[in-house]
């Protein structure tokens, strides 16, 4: 698997999977758009629509293309369609944001099944740079040695550069069983490197627990999948009757997946009506505040918490994460966050075509934009390649030596 879980699922809106809104366009461009009219009727003031004078330098171009480009008899006036669509979306400058015609849409409904390929690792764009968020435990690229901040500077022949993730995704993509030839940048080094990864099924691993000397309990988190809410009860049960009142929770090399998840785990912390998350709508919308269940069952048993992140902690895990931070749970340690926060819904645009876009930003309690910027630890501890080759774990060390220092 590769990029799906870069994009946030919210429950039962069931943001880019399932339950999307059904929203057809008529195809008479330069006539209609939802329902609005291009031309004198368009209101002038609305930013939202075109007016016919706005509109004309478009169908001058298209006209111009089609009488003198060399390659005009090679285009349909449905691929130059999509290919403005496509020039229209990337306009917004997020690349999230993407309009997918037929083949592109068939392929990512088909990651979104699982019914393909991959090396297992989600991507993201960090500035103008793609890069490895995380790669998944035990996946191929794990295997391969690809690490969490490794730019991708080119997949096969095709260079990543001004490439959106969903394009890197499908190109990565393929049957089982085939390699594919990444160039990577690795985070540490001046120089690239080349990786031919065989593509398998990749199975995500959720959680695991553990224990440190002192009375501590880990719960390692990989992913916030439909399962994991209770997984995490179950860890969490383990914890209580463990007798320890410390814990650990390790977040590194999270990517993220369900709201639903991130919210109920921090639930379990946070007494009712607590602020999770804000889901901010911009100019559309009313902010929807998700809010604590109020399960809350480690009020007054002194718990201690460290929460573990780093580089490739993102979306849901910088969710639950800065909300048990600012909510004066738990000291966040390791490293900066990835900072990726934001919505995204997948609407039809025809019976073969979709568009994917951004349509709300999550802040934390405090009102922090995390798709602005990730999460900067209270203890900043990075790991080097040498730790990492050596197998010491710093950041744990550290959060195990803050833990025991306050009995």
């Amino acid at each position: 698997m590769v990029g799906i879980m870069d994009m946030d699922i919210s429950g039962k809106k069931a943001y880019v999977t399932i339950g999307v809104v059904a929203v057809v366009v008529a195809f008479g461009i330069g006539y209609y758009a939802g329902g609005h009219a291009f031309g004198d009727n368009a209101a002038a003031d609305d930013a939202r629509f075109a007016t016919a004078e706005q509109f004309a330098p478009f169908w001058k171009a298209w006209e111009i293309l089609g009488e003198k480009s060399v390659s005009a008899a090679s285009t349909t006036p449905e691929s130059r369609l999509w290919g403005s669509i496509e020039g229209l979306a990337s306009s917004y400058g997020d690349p999230y944001t993407v309009f997918f015609p037929p083949q592109e849409s068939k392929m990512f409904q088909d990651d979104i099944a699982g019914n393909f390929g991959g090396v297992g690792m989600e991507i993201g764009v960090k500035g103008t740079v793609m890069v490895v968020i995380a790669p998944i435990k035990g996946s191929p690229a794990d295997k391969a040695g690809v690490k969490t901040g490794d730019a991708i500077l080119s997949i096969g022949a095709t260079s990543t550069a001004g490439l959106s993730v969903d394009a890197a995704v499908a190109a990565i993509r393929g049957p089982i069983g085939t390699s594919v030839k990444i160039t990577f940048l690795p985070a540490s080094s001046t120089k690239p490197v080349n990786k031919t990864i065989v593509r398998g099924i990749i199975n995500i691993p959720t959680l695991d627990t553990s224990t440190k000397p002192g009375g501590i309990f880990v719960i390692r988190l990989y992913s916030f999948t439909a399962q994991s809410p209770d997984l995490f009860k179950s860890a969490l049960r383990d914890f209580v009757l463990s007798g320890d009142h410390k814990l650990v929770l390790d977040l590194r090399g999270n990517p993220g997946g369900y709201l639903d998840a991130a919210w109920d785990m921090a639930s379990w912390f946070l007494p009712a009506g607590k602020t999770v998350v804000t889901e901010d709508f911009g100019q559309h919308a009313a902010p929807q505040v998700y809010r604590s269940k109020g399960y809350n069952i480690f009020a007054g048993t002194g718990l201690e918490m460290m929460i573990l992140v780093d580089s490739g902690s993102a979306s849901a895990a910088e969710i639950l994460a800065g909300a048990l931070s600012e909510q004066g749970i738990a000291k966040l340690v390791g490293a900066k966050t990835f900072g990726k926060g934001s919505v995204q819904e997948l609407v039809p645009i025809t019976g073969d075509t979709s568009l994917k876009v951004t349509v709300a930003r999550w802040l934390t309690p405090n009102g922090h934009n995390l798709s602005h910027d990730g999460l900067d630890p209270d203890y900043a501890v990075p790991a080097t390649d040498a730790d990492v080759a050596s197998g010491k774990d710093p950041a744990m060390d550290k959060a195990v030596q803050l833990l025991t220092a306050e009995q």
